[in-house]
């Protein structure tokens, strides 16, 4: 498929040039062609930002490092075993899957500029194939963990009393194992399709969905319990309530910075779409690499967020690193 990861024309995981439809837009960004009916337009005069290997590799490598801590500090600190998260540990994995496919897509073709790795047709499709996968996934995936989190939070804010036995850590888990479930079958299809412009749509239409569902629940939860703070007299029922609007806080930041780091992404998607051949286009098509910055940047800046709104994670991870340090030493 070599959707997410064409960073360059000699790329040995992702350049594989007779795929549509997305390679082939960047076959022509490369190339500097355009086949409008303007005739060709030289793409070099559009303002191209290029992004070295190894900055890739470094953002991949400290994104993976933090999330691994995130999950591992979940795991370990007893205190943070609830759905919320549970979930969140899950969307720490699916960070997880960007920074894996990123380190090993660019530890491959470093190896192949210094001539270190052996080019075999059908090893590279495969690898192609499954980085791919992991990608898509992390997208599908991350999308439906921020929508479940935010359902999550609802419920707590709204059905504080019958949380426990709405969302009790049995039908989490569910939750958890149908959405991987879902995510890796359906990021399967698209690679099998990717030739179809239908896999496009279907994620830009996850996307925009996914989207408006969780704006529709946050923008409720924030109107009703701005009024339903002013009725609260006990102190126990307006901690609560105080604790649970910090979660909601807390994850519309990791939604609009997903928003913020995915956007153009899906904005590149959706102009392959309406105008693959438009020089305005071609010339945002040109900035690619820029896109992928911003995307493993997500993977980077979700684990600070954690840290930054949890005390309990945050006292674990200082934990987990002086551990760390200590075992160094």
């Amino acid at each position: 498929m070599g959707v997410m990861g064409n960073r360059t024309k000699h790329n040995p995981i992702m350049y594989h040039m007779e795929l549509s439809p997305i390679p082939m837009v960047m076959y022509m960004v490369e190339n500097g062609t355009n086949s409008s009916s303007g005739g060709e337009q030289n793409i070099t005069d559009c303002m191209q930002i290029r992004i070295p290997q190894e900055l890739f590799l470094t953002l991949g490598l400290i994104s993976l490092v933090g999330n691994i801590m995130v999950v591992l500090a979940i795991i370990k600190n007893r205190n943070l075993h609830s759905p919320m998260y549970y979930f969140i540990c899950c969307l720490a994995v699916s960070d997880m899957l960007v920074s894996v496919s990123n380190v090993v897509e660019t530890i491959c073709m470093l190896l192949n500029d210094h001539g270190l790795m052996y080019e075999h047709p059908g090893m590279l499709q495969h690898l192609d194939n499954v980085i791919d996968v992991m990608i898509c996934s992390s997208v599908v995936s991350s999308l439906s963990f921020l929508g479940t989190i935010a359902a999550d939070r609802y419920i707590t804010i709204f059905y504080a009393l019958r949380y426990h036995s709405i969302m009790t850590t049995q039908r989490a888990v569910a939750i958890i194992v149908l959405v991987w479930v879902a995510s890796i079958t359906s990021s399967t299809l698209f690679v099998v399709y990717h030739t179809e412009n239908a896999v496009i749509v279907c994620l830009v239409t996850f996307f925009c969905i996914t989207l408006v569902f969780t704006a529709v629940l946050y923008m409720h939860m924030f109107i009703l319990a701005h009024l339903h703070s002013r009725r609260i007299v006990a102190f126990h029922k307006s901690r609560r309530q105080a604790t649970s609007m910090k979660g909601a806080i807390t994850l519309t930041i990791l939604l609009g910075v997903f928003v913020i780091c995915w956007g153009p992404f899906f904005l590149h998607l959706i102009l392959i779409l309406s105008c693959p051949t438009n020089p305005l286009c071609l010339c945002f098509f040109s900035n690619f690499e820029l896109f992928l910055i911003l995307i493993i940047c997500n993977s980077l800046i979700d684990p600070i967020i954690y840290a930054y709104r949890s005390r309990e994670l945050r006292k674990t991870l200082k934990e987990l690193v002086l551990c760390s340090w200590c075992f160094g030493m």
